[in-house]
């Protein structure tokens, strides 16, 4: 338990630095949304000249997006962007901070297991990605009623807002399992935006391809929000795939950190 609250201080101001971050992001983005609404035929014909690849990078789908829920979507794509590198910087730090802040053997010699101390920091690096989800959808939830025109879905808004989470959970494990390759980190930022770009521009490259088995490369795309719009529900093997890769690399880091020499940076 000491172990788990020293972390979740420990991890306290970056978390609401990033809060802050992607709610004002998203608060950015609804501010414009009026104008939008009031010229709606002619946003559309200028999202029409776009290419199908920056559209997808933009998360917009022309037929919904001057809808409340349409514009929301373009909004959640930012917004999930700067959650994946929040989540994949946590992951990539949690189990590697200790070799760059000198404290490795200082912790390692504690009557404590690797086992706890895996438990202890994953609890925490959860506790606050949960944290940054709630904060945000209920910020992001009223500055939509204050801004839509019409009623929407809340339903199809929960399940849209929930994507976020799932991809920082997914970055997030892929983070820490990442960092059990690498002996000494420096630097996290560059490993954990390196990751996430790459996915993300994949994920534009292979949505306007006609096979949706391409789709699976890319975590981006396990959540189409038109589809969930459409259907109120989850496409289920991108859900599982997700899933799958949560399970898989966070039990593969809990077996290789059990095993691998840990030095604190010299």
């Amino acid at each position: 338990m000491n172990m788990y609250l020293h972390e979740l201080k420990m991890l306290r101001k970056t978390t609401i630095i990033w809060t802050c971050a992607i709610i004002a992001i998203a608060a950015l983005y609804l501010s414009m949304y009026s104008s939008i609404a009031n010229d709606a035929a002619g946003f559309k014909v200028l999202l029409e000249g776009y290419p199908p690849q920056v559209r997808a990078m933009l998360g917009v789908s022309i037929d919904n997006i001057t809808s409340p829920l349409g514009f929301y979507t373009m909004v959640i794509t930012f917004v999930v962007l700067c959650g994946a590198i929040q989540a994949m910087n946590l992951g990539v730090s949690l189990l590697s901070k200790e070799s760059r802040e000198r404290t490795a053997d200082f912790l390692l010699v504690k009557p404590v297991s690797r086992v706890a101390i895996v438990n202890a920091k994953l609890l925490a690096a959860l506790t606050m990605l949960f944290a940054t989800d709630v904060l945000y959808f209920a910020a992001v939830s009223i500055l939509v009623r204050a801004v839509a025109q019409s009623g929407f879905s809340g339903e199809v808004f929960l399940m849209i807002n929930l994507t976020l989470l799932f991809i920082q959970l997914i970055f997030f494990a892929l983070g820490v399992f990442v960092s059990m390759f690498f002996n000494k980190i420096r630097s996290v930022l560059p490993i954990s935006l390196g990751t996430v770009f790459a996915f993300y521009f994949l994920g534009a490259l292979v949505v306007t391809d006609k096979n949706d088995g391409f789709r699976f490369i890319s975590p981006f795309k396990y959540f189409d929000t038109s589809y969930i719009m459409k259907n109120s529900s989850y496409e289920a093997p991108y859900l599982i795939v997700g899933a799958i890769i949560v399970v898989v690399a966070i039990a593969a880091s809990y077996v290789i950190y059990s095993r691998k020499d840990i030095h604190a940076v010299s």
